[in-house]
């Protein structure tokens, strides 16, 4: 099964859950046995992918900033694409410069995505019954794509993907062992690194830059 054949069941979610003016974003990256899998929680309007008339990839953070800083603190963004995105206003990404950064993101072997695929007009916080209805999803995206590691950022995704309660203050550092189809992924819940999470944002870096050496070395 191709991860593009899941868009159709995102769409459907999409008018139960999201903005009806905007449209689902989905995912981007390696899909051949990534070394990390980052999810992270519903995109936003302010990734410009999801305006009805962008026709290129509708994958996470495109048109945005901060979350491309912390990849490029953590090793996985080279400098010069890192410069491009800093020196762009969000309306100035094109389709084709969405598709280079992506291309770096594969380069550097890590895939993203979201819990939720329901993109809102605002980072609204969404009830955990409504995340509760992609995982399956997410599941399959992961079966089909075969991460090394899985990596939840904040403590609702990593709640409902790891189905207990979870502190990511109280399990720094830590991974949970999760099966999906037959095969047990490493886990990692970290601090969610944008928004109101950006006074954890320096403490996320350090989790992961612990979890990216701790894999390469393995």
């Amino acid at each position: 099964m191709k991860i593009s054949e899941l868009n159709s069941e995102y769409d459907k979610l999409q008018l139960q859950y999201g903005a009806k003016e905007l449209t689902s974003i989905y995912n981007g990256g390696c899909t051949d046995n990534p070394d990390f899998c980052f999810v992270f929680m519903n995109p936003t309007g302010k990734n410009i992918a999801s305006d009805s008339n962008w026709k290129g990839r509708r994958s996470p953070w495109i048109g945005t900033k901060n979350i491309w800083k912390l990849f490029y603190r953590i090793g996985l963004l080279d400098e010069g694409i890192y410069n491009d995105i800093m020196s762009k206003k969000p309306q100035e990404w094109s389709e084709e410069f969405a598709d280079i950064v992506y291309a770096n993101v594969e380069k550097h072997k890590y895939f993203i995505t979201n819990l939720g695929k329901c993109t809102q007009v605002d980072a609204r916080v969404l009830p955990n019954s409504v995340y509760s209805e992609y995982l399956d999803l997410l599941c399959k995206e992961i079966e089909i794509i075969n991460p090394k590691t899985i990596i939840t950022l904040g403590n609702q995704v990593s709640s409902i993907v790891l189905n207990r309660n979870i502190s990511v203050s109280q399990c720094r550092k830590q991974n949970f062992l999760k099966n999906i189809a037959g095969m047990e992924y490493k886990v990692y819940p970290v601090y969610y690194p944008i928004g109101n999470g950006m006074m954890n944002i320096d403490k996320a870096i350090e989790d992961l830059n612990f979890i990216i050496k701790t894999i390469t070395k393995s």
